[in-house]
């Protein structure tokens, strides 16, 4: 019967501890990186720190299928590397327990989080995505924050570029104006330029309203010019003592519905993925028939005899098409090969297009078959990191963020490089999706087992003094060939004297 022992919860709090540690550095690192590649949807656009803190908790959420591995890869590095730094398992394996039954405890631990993992990246996962990337796509048509500056142009207001010399805060007054608007296109610009103005918004906050006051405008009317005669004036030009424009700006955050992604195979779980996977191959697979027996009847070479009647398959074969294209006349000869251009132009066409028509449902059921298999790798990629750490720590015996560290960054990112090599085959349709997806647990694996072995029956895999002696040995041997190997060259032959 399996019961938990102090040793059990000994070693399980000891993994905790590094586990919960590396865990949160791994989702700060990564949650970091993510944010640096959508900085340009937060900054400037002042919004709320509500807002700002949904984004990072979804972000959160969004990187833990990326660092939950590393963590426990780099807590259970850490922790048997320090067990054996400390002589623990020296100890623990003197008094006859193996190193399978010290990891027995964790093993059972390891599973759960592995069980976990798959109902958080089934249950938990869409929903962060889906409303994660809401978000994005919110903030990313947001207006940024309305602030004018002194002595360059603001661009923030789609078709106009603004530019301001000084301005007067206390007076909300703005000096020395410039304006360059674009909005019914650059060849018909308008230049605007006065002493001052002031810029306020509506009640609804949808518009700015901009007041000028003495100033003059310029407009392009090269559209207006093309229909007059050619001494006609090109622009118009208008003095004004005040003159107000109302421009579209909305500065309210705009939260989009997150039905925009409910089709997508981001926000669905393992059931709602295999119902679409089967429903769209299915179509994917009638069309590719129809598109078949298409071709099929409409018989891509098109014998036919002079007299425009078609010819069955078999008296087809019995024809010579050289002799019969030959005995033709040079304008016939001329007008079957146009005709033969045109059919197998058109045929090039229909191919085209029953690719296009079978591209996007095919490469729509790839993304959601890799996204199904991502849901049992990442907790197949949780148990294979902890065979791979914990016999690595009690081989290397090294504790603490050195040398740990290094060893899960480089394992981690071979690990990496693999997998998102074997995910862009497979959603390109270059592999199979299930080769692609596993790609990197199949690799991973048999180094795992190895490790294991290693580590069990105690080999000194990384342990310098075992290296140098191997070097020694092969550098004495080395130097005793090539000793025999001189006196064998030096050797002068006996003179017979015969």
């Amino acid at each position: 019967m399996f019961r938990i022992k102090k040793l059990d919860i000994y070693i399980i709090k000891s993994f905790l501890a590094y586990f919960f540690m590396t865990f949160f550095i791994c989702i700060l690192i990564l949650m970091m990186q993510f944010t640096w590649k959508h900085l340009a949807e937060l900054i400037g656009k002042g919004v709320e720190w509500k807002v700002l803190a949904e984004f990072f908790w979804y972000t959160t959420l969004q990187t833990v299928p990326m660092a939950l591995p590393l963590a426990i890869l780099l807590a259970a590095l850490m922790n048997f590397g320090n067990l054996g730094e400390n002589f623990e398992l020296i100890a623990m394996k003197s008094a006859g327990i193996s190193l399978f039954r010290i990891m027995r405890g964790l093993i059972v631990f390891i599973a759960f989080i592995c069980v976990g993992a798959f109902f958080f990246s089934n249950n938990v996962l869409p929903v962060a995505q889906t409303k994660l990337w809401t978000l994005i796509f919110s903030l990313r048509q947001k207006s940024p924050e309305f602030d004018i500056p002194e002595g360059e142009f603001y661009s923030g207001i789609n078709g106009i570029n603004l530019y301001v010399r000084h301005k007067v805060p206390e007076k909300r007054l703005l000096k020395d104006l410039m304006i360059y608007d674009f909005t019914n296109g650059f060849d018909n610009a308008t230049v605007m330029l006065a002493d001052s103005g002031r810029v306020q918004f509506t009640a609804d906050n949808k518009y700015l309203k901009l007041t000028l006051l003495n100033g003059e405008s310029f407009e392009n009317l090269k559209q207006q010019s093309n229909n007059s005669s050619a001494n006609s004036i090109p622009y118009r030009r208008e003095t004004f003592s005040t003159k107000e424009m109302l421009i579209d700006f909305d500065t309210e955050f705009n939260r989009y519905d997150e039905s925009i992604l409910k089709d997508q195979h981001i926000s669905k779980d393992i059931v709602q993925l295999t119902h679409t996977i089967d429903s769209v191959s299915k179509i994917v697979k009638t069309r590719g028939n129809q598109q078949a027996n298409e071709m099929i009847k409409t018989e891509f070479t098109n014998f036919e005899n002079r007299n425009s009647v078609r010819l069955n398959k078999k008296d087809a074969k019995k024809i010579n098409i050289d002799s019969l294209f030959l005995s033709l006349s040079q304008e016939k000869m001329e007008e079957a090969m146009m005709v033969a251009q045109q059919n197998v132009r058109a045929k090039k066409e229909k191919i085209e297009f029953n690719k296009v028509m079978l591209e996007e449902p095919t490469y729509y059921v790839r993304r959601h078959q890799v996204e199904w298999h991502r849901k049992f790798t990442l907790s197949f990629a949780c148990l294979i990191f902890f065979f791979i750490g914990a016999p690595l720590g009690a081989i290397i015996r090294k504790g603490g963020l050195g040398l740990p560290v290094v060893i899960s960054v480089m394992m981690f990112i071979f690990y990496y490089i693999i997998d998102t090599s074997g995910y862009k085959m497979a959603r390109e349709g270059f592999w199979e999706v299930y080769q692609g997806m596993w790609l990197s647990s199949a690799v991973l694996f048999p180094i795992g087992l190895f490790l294991t072995y290693k580590a069990v029956t105690d080999a000194s895999l990384f342990r310098s003094e075992q290296y140098m002696k191997i070097l020694d040995n092969a550098v004495a041997g080395f130097g005793k060939l090539w000793g025999k190997n001189n006196k064998i060259q030096h050797t002068e032959p006996e003179l017979s004297t015969n």
